[in-house]
Parts: structure tokens; C-alpha cells; sequence
């Protein structure tokens, strides 16, 4: 692969619309959630008020939250799907709340540890970041045959993603750490990328946050 910085390639990560458990404040991770009613009215507002730039292509989680907010926001693009995109398992955590975990041993002593133990039963922050990463390297395998063929254009990738997964990239490649990003609902980060040689080895890869949505 040649040297790609001269290619201004433009990353809108977004996260997915509301649902009934981001309303509520739980922990909305395998279980597979559409978006609410309101969720779907707040995504059309933001729309309409241009909060959301054109992309040329879309990149998604499999899940539908993710589908389903991408749809809205670019329903006349294709979907490319990533499955190792989909959001963290939350185990013994998942699909509940502050209020119903806090006299639970297990969660104080996650609160306690800043976030950084494993979720029970569930999954570790490293490897749902490795997960993340792969999926990174897959969209940009995708991405070298399209920029082979518009090296003097900018491209607009539009990644409509989990909150989860938008902390894991950034803090990978961005050099953020791990909590600097976690947007709202329907809100992310344009971001630019650029890659030298050899576009599977990570560390070739940077990201750098030009704006919030």
C-alpha cells in the first residue's frame, strides 16, 4: 500500500438514536434494541437541522439501533456492515440500571475500579477494543480500493456506531483514553484519518477529532 496521507479521507462517527434503555439509563449492550419512537423524532430534528454532514459511504454495526439510525440519517446510501462493531457485553450488568446495581458487590467494585475490571459473565474492555480494531482494519481494506480511485478527492465514511465502539477507536487511534468520548445519542465527532503504508498494522493509522456533532 503507498503512502496515503496526501488522501483526505473524513470519518463522521455517529452514535445510534435513542432507545427505551439509553432513556432509562441502563446498560444497553448484546441485547438487540431498536430505536424509540422519540429516538427516531430526535435523529429527523438533527437532520433537519443539518447537524449530520453528507457521506459517501456508510459503515455500521450489525445491530439494529445501529441500522435503523443509519437508515434515517442516510437512507438513500447502501449499508456496509461490520460485525465486530457491535457494542460491549455488559454480562451480569447488562440491560440494568444504577438504581438496580448499586447495593450488587460485583458492580461497586467495577465503579470502584474505574471501569477497568471485566464485566461478569460478560466481556473485557481489551478485547472489546481488539474487536473494535479489527473491524477498524476491515472497513479500511474496503476503503483502499475506493480511495485507489479517487486520490485527489476528499472521502466522507459515515460510521454509525455504539457509544462503546466510538470510545474504543478513538482511544486506539485517536490517542485518546478510553472515556474523552462518549457522545449523546444521535451526536458524534467528525474526525480526519490518514494511513502510511501498510494499512493493516495499526500503528499506521491516525485519527484526529476536527469537530463534534
Amino acid at each position: 500500500m503507498q503512502n496515503r496521507a496526501k488522501n483526505q479521507i473524513m470519518l463522521v462517527f455517529i452514535r445510534h438514536g435513542k432507545t427505551q434503555a439509553n432513556s432509562e439509563n441502563r446498560y444497553l449492550g448484546r441485547t438487540d434494541e431498536s430505536i424509540s419512537n422519540s429516538g427516531a423524532k430526535e435523529l429527523l430534528s438533527y437532520k433537519t437541522q443539518n447537524y449530520y454532514p453528507s457521506v459517501d459511504y456508510v459503515f455500521t454495526s450489525p445491530m439494529k439501533r445501529c441500522i435503523e439510525t443509519a437508515k434515517i440519517i442516510y437512507h438513500k446510501l447502501s449499508l456496509t456492515v461490520i460485525p465486530e462493531w457491535r457494542e460491549i457485553d455488559f454480562g451480569r450488568f447488562e440491560y440494568k440500571n444504577y438504581s438496580e446495581l448499586k447495593k450488587d458487590v460485583q458492580y461497586q467494585a467495577w465503579i470502584d475500579s474505574q471501569g477497568t475490571l471485566d464485566f461478569p459473565e460478560g466481556e473485557s474492555r481489551k478485547h472489546f477494543i481488539m474487536r473494535c480494531e479489527r473491524g477498524f482494519i476491515k472497513m479500511c481494506d474496503i476503503l483502499c480500493h475506493i480511495a485507489e480511485q479517487n486520490t485527489n478527492t476528499p472521502i466522507w465514511l459515515g460510521i454509525i456506531v455504539h457509544g462503546g465502539t466510538i470510545m474504543a477507536l478513538l482511544s486506539s487511534f485517536g490517542g485518546k483514553n478510553y472515556f474523552d468520548c462518549q457522545p449523546l445519542n444521535g451526536r458524534g465527532y467528525i474526525c480526519s484519518m490518514r494511513w502510511y503504508e501498510t494499512i493493516s498494522d495499526k500503528n499506521n493509522i491516525k485519527i484526529e477529532v476536527v469537530k463534534k456533532i
